[in-house]
Formats: C-alpha cells, structure tokens, sequence
C-alpha cells in the first residue's frame, strides 16, 4: 500500500456508505451522484489494497477490514470537527476574542478576570496568550493588549500600566545582596522584546560598569520570574507584571530603587472593522480595574 493518507473525498464517501450501507443513501447526504461515490469507494479499494464492502444485487454490508478501519475514520473526522470548532467556533458564533501577551494575561489579567465574569454573566469571552504580538493574523482578535510605545497605526490605544523597574529575586538569593555592587557577582535574567531593561536600572543605581547585556535570556517575563524564584538568578520586574509573586512572597525585591520607564501595557482597538458588540463593555470593564479601589 502507498505510504500517504487517502484523499479525503475517498474516506467521506467510505464513511457515508460504511454508516447508511447504502451508496444512494450516502450519495444523497454529500450532495453527490450514486455513480460518484462508488467510484470513490472503489478507489479507495485500490489505494488500500483490501476490499471495503460485500456487493450484493441490493444490499452492501462491511467487510471484515471495513469493521476494523470504520471507528478510526470516524474517529479522525470527530476530531477534525471538534479541532475546527474549538479554534475557530468562537469567530463564527460572535464570541469576543482577546489577544494578550502572555506574561500580562497570566500574572495581571487572570487575577482580576473573576470580576469580570460575575459583572458580566452572559458575556463569553474567547483569549489567545501569545509571547509578542504581530499583525498577520489581526483579523482574528476584536481586542489586543500589547507591550510598547502605545503607536500602532490602525488602533486606538488604552494605557493599562504605568511600570517601575527593579530587580527581583528568591528571598535566599536575596540574603546575598547588600547592596546594588554585588549584582556584579550573580547572574542578570533578560527578557527579550523590551526596549527598556537592565542599562536604564543600573544607570540609575550609579552602575554603568556593569555589562547592561549579560547574563541570560528568555523570551517570555513567565520563565525570568519562575527562574529567579528557583534562586537562578535575578530578574528585573515590571511592577505590573510581579504583584501576585511578590504578595506571595516567592520574589522580592532586595534593593529599595526602582526606575520608572516610558513603555507600558495598552488595550488596541481595531479601527480599519466594525466593533465587536462586546468591545466596549471589556474595555470600560478593564479601564475601570485601574482605578484606585474607593475608601
């Protein structure tokens, strides 16, 4: 037999006959001719090498080989189906969908969106984390946080943070650290993709003798912050990003500077589409989580 897969019009008509044993009957549900799918049958016949169906004058039944091939040619169109609608369902029946960045979405985002569902019941909301942000696929999302200088063409853009750099570490690395000198002796964590760093703190420290750039680099402030928790060194946090493992006590933050920076989290708002219905209900929802809490 040949080593590819059967062309799928051959295993839909399989399948149709397999489940009303009746090349009419299968026919008439695929919008084809009787002639049509017994040929594709047939072929597929050919391709496997092994006869699928016992041809009476009136009757078909299955062979021995179509018992056993039936439930995994079944089976892989269930999940062709069930993949289909869980990744692209959510467009076709209206669902609000939201691109955020994944480091945002987990560590500020996922804290608060229990607000979000019990202000807002009936709203089904659809998120896609992502590390960094491109635009080929701009037309699957009605919203998107994204990290930068809050100018993109063809959006309108939401400040959602307001960040302060500074160094964070597990509390035994901490006990290790003085004062800002003795970074000198333990391993800087990088977070690619930001135009602000380590040059700008340890400027700021009085430490431009340090090398800005070394150490080790992620892609993604989740791994930094997880591998400066495990005392492998110490990540520069941005304070939007390290309230949950600060508040938990898995990172602290061993020297008292912190160095403000000009990029931040912002909520884009496509301008080139209609809204999503529900746009304007997660915005001023999310908007409103930024304001001081009263009393």
């Amino acid at each position: 037999m040949k080593n590819h897969l059967p062309p799928l019009p051959w295993l839909r008509a399989f399948e149709a006959a397999a489940r009303h044993l009746s090349f009419t009957l299968a026919a008439r549900e695929l919008g084809l001719t009787q002639a049509a799918v017994s040929k594709q049958v047939k072929l597929l016949e050919h391709h496997l090498g092994e006869a699928l169906f016992h041809r009476q004058a009136r009757s078909l039944s299955l062979s021995k080989a179509a018992l056993s091939y039936l439930p995994s040619v079944q089976d892989g169109f269930e999940r062709i189906r069930t993949g289909t609608e869980e990744v692209f369902a959510g467009r076709k029946t209206g669902i609000l969908t939201l691109r955020v960045q994944s480091t945002f979405s987990v560590n500020w985002l996922a804290p608060r969106l229990p607000d979000f569902f019990a202000t807002h019941p009936g709203t089904p909301l659809r998120i896609i984390s992502i590390i960094w942000a491109d635009d080929p696929d701009a037309g699957q999302f009605d919203l998107d946080i994204r990290y930068g200088s809050g100018r993109w063409n063809g959006y309108h853009c939401d400040r959602l943070s307001h960040d302060r750099l500074r160094p964070l570490c597990s509390p035994r690395t901490a006990r290790e650290l003085t004062q800002p000198t003795d970074l000198e002796d333990h391993r800087m964590l990088h977070v690619m993709g930001y135009l602000e760093g380590w040059g700008i703190w340890l400027k700021a420290a009085g430490l431009p003798h340090i090398p800005a750039g070394a150490g080790i680099q992620f892609d993604t402030s989740l791994l930094a912050y997880q591998v400066a928790a495990s005392h492998g060194g110490i990540a520069l946090g941005r304070s939007c990003l390290c309230e949950s493992a600060l508040a938990t006590g898995a990172l602290v933050a061993p020297f008292a500077l912190s160095v403000p920076v000009e990029e931040a989290f912002y909520l884009l708002s496509p301008q080139d589409r209609p809204a999503h219905p529900d746009s304007a209900l997660f915005r001023d929802w999310i908007l409103q989580q930024l304001r001081p809490s009263p009393g």
